[in-house]
């Protein structure tokens, strides 16, 4: 490449300064440089000439201060000079300064990749953190159902012992019984639940009150019925053994308990209740006009008990035989003293009638 002259550099800074808007600065340089006689067609210079000659200079050395004996790929690795380091600077000098610049920019790329290194761990971090929290929750809702299923195994296991204890108890009872049964105690009835047609051959029917049944009690002590009525009677029913039949019941097998002599359809003569002692010897009634009358089992009056002012509902006496309770209409119970046949006691406390007693 051959080298530019003088006259060519004067002519390009003449054709700047013109085009710059330098006239006098201009003519001045032209006429002082003999510009005129150089020969130089001007119409072959293009427009900023001088410009793209100083550009290219300029590249020309940046690329010779980037450019190393070692270094093969200096395209991939280009660190751009400022125009002024490039005009007061020797080659040597760019290109410390592109060292300079390079190990820089490689420590800028060191601390991004450490940067980016470091966020990586504390995203690995956060991430094995998160994975953490997650399994604790996992834990927690498992212990959770699992101490839901211990709860429930638990329910379960407690209602099993509770039918198992029921079970052992009704074992239990009923190997009581048996044992009862073994022993000669009662025999409980049987019950049944089907229906059972009664043939009036095994019925036997015991005929005498005049009008409604209110009351029957077997006595303890043989075959002895108590039976009251609305007819102002009560009835000792001496039942024979054997089975079952249709009699009528001659006199020696009755004993008519009269409580009133005369008229026998008044309403306050009804018999509403009666109760044998333990032992079978005494009968106890209770009739609508509030008196309490003691016989024994031939029939006999013992005593009249006077002290109830209504109707009484309800007779019993106690396990020992020494008392006997009643019930009225007149909300109150009186305890009788069975030796004296006093009142020992009388209770006051309902506000509604006494309508059954029992000790």
């Amino acid at each position: 490449m051959g080298a530019i002259t003088s006259a060519e550099l004067n002519f390009l800074v003449f054709r700047y300064l013109q085009e710059s808007g330098f006239v006098h600065a201009a003519f001045t340089l032209g006429y002082e440089a003999g510009l005129h006689k150089g020969g130089i067609d001007g119409n072959v210079v293009p427009p900023g000439a001088l410009i793209t000659v100083v550009q290219k200079g300029l590249q020309y050395i940046e690329l010779e201060a980037n450019t190393d004996e070692n270094d093969e790929e200096a395209e991939k690795d280009f660190a751009l000079l400022e125009p002024l380091e490039i005009i007061t600077k020797d080659v040597e000098e760019l290109q410390r300064i592109v060292k300079k610049t390079k190990r820089e920019r490689l420590q800028i790329d060191l601390d991004k990749d450490k940067g980016k290194e470091k966020e990586c761990i504390i995203e690995e971090h956060e991430h094995r953190l998160a994975g953490e929290r997650e399994r604790e929750r996992h834990g927690k809702e498992k212990d959770k159902e699992r101490e839901k299923d211990r709860t429930e195994r638990y329910k379960v296991e407690e209602k099993e012992k509770e039918r198992e204890k029921q079970h052992t108890e009704r074992i239990d009872k009923f190997k009581h019984e048996e044992d009862s049964l073994a022993s000669g105690g009662p025999t409980p009835m049987d019950v049944s639940t089907t229906p059972h047609e009664i043939l009036s051959a095994d019925v036997t029917v015991l005929e005498g009150h005049s009008s409604e049944v209110f009351a029957c009690a077997w006595s303890p002590a043989g075959s002895l019925l108590a039976s009251g009525s609305g007819d102002s009677t009560a009835r000792i029913w001496t039942i024979p053994d054997g089975p079952c039949g249709s009699i009528q019941p001659s006199p020696a097998s009755v004993h008519v308990l009269k409580k009133f002599k005369g008229r026998t359809n008044e309403k306050s003569k009804d018999v509403t209740t009666l109760d044998w002692n333990g032992e079978g010897t005494l009968l106890a009634t209770g009739s609508y006009d509030g008196q309490a009358r003691i016989w024994s089992r031939d029939g006999e009056l013992k005593q009249t008990l006077f002290k109830h002012k209504g109707p009484i509902f309800s007779l019993k006496w106690n396990r020992k035989g020494d008392c006997l309770l009643s019930g009225s209409v007149d909300k109150t119970a009186i305890v009788w003293d069975t030796k004296t046949w006093e009142c020992k006691q009388q209770y006051e406390f309902h506000s509604a009638p006494t309508l059954d007693v029992d000790w």
